[in-house]
């Protein structure tokens, strides 16, 4: 008995997928959803000439209760589409096929609002590319997806769209993930105190001198063909740039409220677009709370005994609050807010963070301006927390540094053994014209912290890049910041000569300084380095690294290294709290995505109006206690300009 075919549409693509399946299947025609779809259907084909999302919305919503997969054809500004196949038990729906593909382009601010009103007023009547030679190429591309799934070969469609040129009538397949957040086919459970709950579990090293569970070989195999693709990826626009002195390879995070660039450096291209593509994935996670829902809104009065007090992370001061159209208010402990589920390491029990701290500060009305500071992605959720706590550390280091002009001890480069860190040092010099000093700004906690300041030998580019690293190896922590400082180098140098004289105003006004961008641009002009000069003087000796990192011990199993940091952490007072980032996109590949804060170390911000040191003393401490400083700091004390981190 053949199997029972019902195509819902209307237009000349529809009449012909009819007409030639009549042949093979039972084939009942629908024109809208209306009538009830018979139960012994095997399949439902959804056919338009022109973009229709509205129907698409109601073949969700009726299918799905029915569990009868479908698939759709039609036509979208030129363009003919075929796919997903949807099934009812499968995450991945035409919503979330519709979504990825519109995130993808260039217009998809307009292309959504334009898909949002079809769905509420219907569909065009027709598409002016829509020929009848493109009509008829896309029917025999869907009729042989139709005998496919039909007869229980590979279906192409699972979790893919086809898009057909309908002008050269070339087609290409491209797989798209299902959205998390999609009203339709997610099933997100809701965050709670239960799931928050970190016990940490063996994760061995790949090898005794890495600090990585999972190897790039091992990664390479699934993040391009998983996550890269110029027309329905996570990310897109894979490029390489090759003037600077190491390989480097971006690609494009798209945002609703823009393109956000992500780069990998390396010394190997393809390592270095791995590595990209596993920095979008970790901004992509921290965003917004994707892998689970919100429940808890609340004010801090009412959840004060299970809850983080946000003072505690340091905020901005008075002066700030009462700046003329200062984005953010002070925190109001009687005001309602989101709350997610963290887990504290000091008190070992879950804790409720303010949303917005465990988030990107992307929008909204808050307390506190909160970036990326201490997001990772590893391939364990013990390798996202090391690496979170090494950015916090780094940032940290960094920002104590700078605020109370450190005279860090000046490092020697060329005492390690390590043979690949010299020569990263050569190159840059030969290559980009650039002198790197290197100097150590471990603080109380031991964690080694290298700061780097590459500093031009030519008359023209930037002048003064600064960049920092953190690890357990030293070393590693160099090149680190080596690699970062590269980004900036020879590229940039166009930037600061076509808008110099705006860097000369940030100069003699620090309140200019807004974007992040802007804080590297300004330390670009020469008149700014004397700024820098408690670090760039050299009459302290350089010292080995051997004398300066104490840090010694080594473990096969990396989780035995965190448990050594968070032992420190917790001699210091210091709690560690995580909140788990991981969404479905990226967990159904074994990786994880956590935010490490650290309540009282100095959380990196961008823009001189949006510092945030008040109720942070450790910075007025710390420098005594390491021998800086011969007393306290006080506020008043402490490095006015804005920071020189990029």
């Amino acid at each position: 008995m053949s199997a029972v075919i019902v195509v819902v549409g209307e237009g000349l693509l529809a009449d012909r997928v009819c007409g030639d399946l009549f042949t093979q299947y039972e084939v009942i025609r629908r024109y809208d959803f209306e009538e009830e779809i018979p139960e012994t259907t095997e399949l439902v084909l959804v056919l338009h000439d022109t973009l229709n999302p509205s129907i698409h919305k109601r073949a969700e919503e009726v299918l799905r209760l029915t569990g009868i997969p479908w698939l759709r054809g039609f036509v979208s500004y030129g363009e003919g589409v075929i796919g997903p196949l949807v099934r009812s038990e499968i995450p991945g729906c035409s919503q979330c096929a519709d979504k990825r593909r519109i995130m993808a382009g260039r217009d998809r601010k307009e292309m959504w609002e334009i898909e949002q009103r079809l769905k509420e007023h219907g569909g065009n009547s027709c598409d002016a590319w829509a020929s009848r030679t493109g009509l008829l190429q896309l029917a025999h591309l869907l009729e042989s997806e139709v005998q496919n799934i039909l007869e229980g070969e590979q279906a192409h469609s699972e979790g893919r769209l086809c898009l057909i040129n309908l002008k050269s009538l070339r087609s290409s397949w491209h797989s798209f993930l299902p959205d998390p957040l999609c009203p339709e086919c997610s099933r997100l459970p809701n965050d709670s105190a239960d799931a928050a709950r970190i016990t940490l579990q063996s994760s061995l090293k790949i090898s005794p001198d890495s600090y990585r569970c999972r190897s790039v070989d091992d990664l390479q195999k699934i993040l391009s063909k998983d996550y890269l693709d110029d027309r329905s990826g996570l990310v897109t626009s894979k490029m390489y740039h090759l003037m600077l002195p190491f390989a480097d390879a971006s690609v494009n995070l798209p945002l609703f409220g823009g393109d956000e660039g992500v780069a990998g450096r390396t010394h190997s291209y393809k390592v270095s677009e791995s590595t990209a593509i596993l920095e979008g994935l970790e901004r992509y996670c921290g965003l917004s709370p994707s892998g689970k829902r919100t429940v808890v809104h609340d004010s801090y009065r009412n959840l004060e005994d299970r809850a983080l007090n946000p003072l505690e992370v340091g905020v901005h001061s008075k002066e700030q609050y009462a700046l003329p159209n200062f984005p953010f208010k002070p925190f109001n402990p009687d005001r309602s807010i989101d709350w997610v589920w963290g887990y504290s390491f000091l008190k070992e029990h879950p804790i409720l963070i303010p949303e917005l701290l465990a988030y990107y500060s992307l929008g909204g009305e808050g307390f506190v301006y909160e970036t990326s500071n201490g997001c990772a992605l590893g391939g364990s959720l013990e390798e996202a927390i090391f690496y979170g706590i090494m950015e916090v550390v780094e940032r940290d280091s960094f920002l104590v540094t700078w605020y109370a002009e450190l005279a860090l001890p000046r490092l020697d480069p060329y005492s390690t053994n390590d043979q690949e860190l010299k020569l990263m040092i050569d190159r840059v010099r030969a290559v980009c014209g650039y002198d790197l000093h290197f100097y150590n700004s471990t603080m109380e906690n031991g964690i080694p912290s290298v700061l780097v300041l590459a500093k031009n030998r030519k008359e023209t580019g930037l002048n003064i890049i600064a960049a920092a690293g953190a690890h357990l190896d030293p070393i590693r922590a160099a090149k680190s910041a080596i690699h970062e400082l590269a980004g900036m180098m020879l590229i940039l140098d166009e930037n600061l000569n076509a808008n110099r004289e705006k860097y000369v105003q940030m100069l003699k006004d620090s309140s200019l300084v807004r974007k992040m961008d802007d804080h590297g641009m300004l330390y670009g002009l020469p008149e700014a380095q004397e700024r820098l000069q408690f670090l760039l003087d050299d009459n302290r000796p350089l010292r080995t690294f051997e004398e300066e990192f104490k840090w010694k011990a080594v473990h096969a199993d990396l989780t035995d290294d965190l448990r050594d940091i968070l032992q420190v952490f917790r001699r210091l007072n210091l709690d560690v709290i995580v909140v788990d980032q991981t969404v479905p996109d990226i967990k159904q590949n074994g990786l994880f995505c956590v935010k490490v804060l650290i309540p009282g170390m100095l959380p990196m911000t961008f823009g001189q109006h949006l510092t945030r040191v008040t109720g942070l003393e450790r910075v007025l401490r710390v420098p005594m206690e390491l021998g800086y400083k011969e007393e306290l700091l006080t506020l008043e004390q402490l490095n006015p300009y804005p920071h020189p981190f990029p």
